[in-house]
C-alpha cells in the first residue's frame, strides 16, 4: 500500500512538473516568435540608410520587444506556479476524501459474529485464560454458541500523548485490517476486534488445546505425550507460517514476537501463529521474549525476517529437547549461557544424541530425523543473521525429514 501511495505521488509531481515545463516553452517561444515579427515591421519600414531622426523611435521598438519577453516569461512562471498549486490542492482533497475513517464499535471480519452479540460478550464475565503484561486473554461464548478468544491489549501507557491521536489510532486500525485479511492455515485469524478509549479487544477462534507453551508444560510434568511424529509437525506448520508472511504476502511481515506462548495449538496439534505484527504496532507491547529474541534486537534493535528465524530455531531446539529456555541449567556455565549454544556445543562434540528429549528416543530411523534437526536448530541460532536460513529455505529441509 505504501508504494502504490509513493508512486501516485511521484507520478502527480513529474506529471506537474512536465506541464510546468510544456507551458513555459510555450510561452517562451510565443514571445520570441512575437519579437521576430515585430523586428521585421519594423525592418521592413526603415530606409537602408536609417537617419539619426529614426534611431530613437528604433530604440523605443528594441525596449518595447524585450519587455514583451519579460512579461512573457513572468506570466509563464506565475502561471506555472498557480497549476502546479492547483495540483498540489487537488491531490490533497483527494487523498482527505480517500482516507481511511476511524471506525467505532466492533469490527467484524467473520459472518458468524454479531456485533451487538460481540459487544454484549466482552462487557459479561469471561473465563481467563491467561494475562501477560500487555493484556489478558478470555475464553468466552456467543449467544449463537460460537466460542471465542479474546485478547484485550493496552498498547498505550496510561496518559500516553499519542493515544488519543487521531493519525495513531487510524494506522492501528489500518494494520488489523491487513492482519485480518491474511489468510493461511497456520496463522491466527483476526475474526473481529473493538477499539476502545485505552485498549483494544482482539477476537480469534478459540483454540481448545491452548498453546504450545501449554502442552510443553504438561509434557514436562508428564501429563501430555508429543512424539516426534507430532512435534516435527508442529515445527513444519509453525515455519511454513513464518513463508507465508515473509515471501507470499504483498508486502513482507514480521512476526516480531514468536515465542511458545505465539503458537497456538488446534485439536490435532495443528500450529497457528498468533499476535503477527502486533509488537511491531504497539509501541508498549513486550518484544524481549526471555530466551527467544535474536541477540542483533538487542545489540541494535534492528528486527529483519533472520531474526524471526532465530526465535523459530529456539522452538525447534525446546521440541527436540523438552527444555525451557528460561531453564536454570542454561545459566550454569558447563551449558554455554543458553539454549543455543549448549545445542552447538554438543552437536559440534558428536553428541547432539545427549540433548534429546529421553520421552521421544525410539526407532533409529526417527533418531536420525531428529540428528538432522539438531542441526537444523543450530544453524537457524546462528550468531550472525546472514549465517541462518531463509524461511523458503527451511520449509523442504524440514519437510524432507518426514512425509507431509
Amino acid at each position: 500500500m505504501e508504494k502504490r501511495r509513493y508512486s501516485t505521488v511521484i507520478s502527480w509531481k513529474a506529471i506537474a512538473l512536465l506541464l510546468f515545463i510544456l507551458f513555459f516553452l510555450h510561452k517562451t517561444v510565443e514571445c520570441q516568435q512575437r519579437s521576430r515579427n515585430r523586428i521585421r515591421r519594423r525592418l521592413s519600414t526603415l530606409p537602408s540608410s536609417p537617419s539619426p531622426s529614426t534611431r530613437p523611435s528604433f530604440n523605443n521598438g528594441l525596449k518595447r520587444i524585450l519587455l514583451s519577453v519579460i512579461l512573457g516569461v513572468l506570466t509563464g512562471l506565475s502561471g506555472s506556479i498557480l497549476f502546479a498549486f492547483a495540483v498540489r490542492l487537488i491531490r490533497s482533497f483527494v487523498l482527505y476524501m480517500n482516507r481511511t475513517p476511524i471506525l467505532k464499535g466492533p469490527v467484524i471480519f467473520s459472518p458468524k459474529i454479531d456485533p451487538k452479540t460481540l459487544q454484549s460478550a466482552l462487557l459479561t464475565e469471561n473465563r481467563l485464560l491467561g494475562s501477560s503484561t500487555n493484556g489478558k486473554y478470555y475464553r468466552t461464548v456467543l449467544d449463537n454458541g460460537l466460542t471465542i478468544a479474546v485478547k484485550r491489549l493496552e498498547p498505550f501507557e496510561t496518559g500516553y500523548p499519542e493515544a488519543q491521536s487521531k493519525s495513531v489510532k487510524r494506522r492501528i486500525q489500518q494494520e488489523l485490517e491487513m492482519l485480518a485479511s491474511l489468510r493461511h492455515r497456520n496463522l491466527m485469524s483476526l475474526r473481529a476486534y473493538v477499539r476502545e478509549s485505552d485498549r483494544f479487544s482482539l477476537v480469534y477462534d478459540y483454540m481448545p488445546t491452548g498453546s504450545l507453551d501449554d502442552a510443553m508444560n504438561r509434557v514436562r510434568e508428564n501429563q501430555l505425550q508429543l512424539g516426534w511424529e507430532v512435534r516435527l509437525r508442529i515445527a513444519v506448520g509453525i515455519i511454513k507460517g513464518l513463508r507465508y508472511l515473509h515471501f507470499e504476502c504483498m508486502s513482507q511481515i514480521l512476526h516480531y514476537n514468536l515465542k511458545p506462548t505465539n503458537v497456538m495449538l488446534d485439536a490435532e496439534f495443528e500450529p497457528r501463529l498468533a499476535d503477527c505484527g502486533l509488537a511491531k504496532l504497539m509501541p508498549n507491547l513486550d518484544r524481549a521474549a526471555a530466551g527467544y529474541s535474536a541477540p542483533e534486537c538487542f545489540q541494535n534493535g534492528r528486527y529483519t525476517d533472520k531474526s524471526d528465524i532465530f526465535s523459530f530455531g529456539m522452538i525447534l531446539g525446546v521440541l527436540l529437547t523438552g527444555r525451557d529456555p528460561t531453564d536454570p541449567f542454561f545459566g550454569e556455565a558447563a551449558s554455554g549461557g543458553s539454549l543455543g549454544r549448549w545445542l552447538r556445543h554438543l552437536q559440534q562434540a558428536g553428541e547432539a544424541r545427549e540433548a534429546l528429549d529421553k520421552s521421544i528416543l525410539g526407532e533409529e530411523g526417527e533418531e536420525d530425523e531428529m540428528l538432522m534437526a539438531v542441526r537444523i536448530a543450530v544453524v537457524c541460532l546462528s550468531e550472525l543473521p546472514a549465517d541462518r536460513p531463509s524461511s523458503d529455505e527451511l520449509v523442504p529441509m524440514l519437510s524432507q525429514l518426514h512425509s507431509f
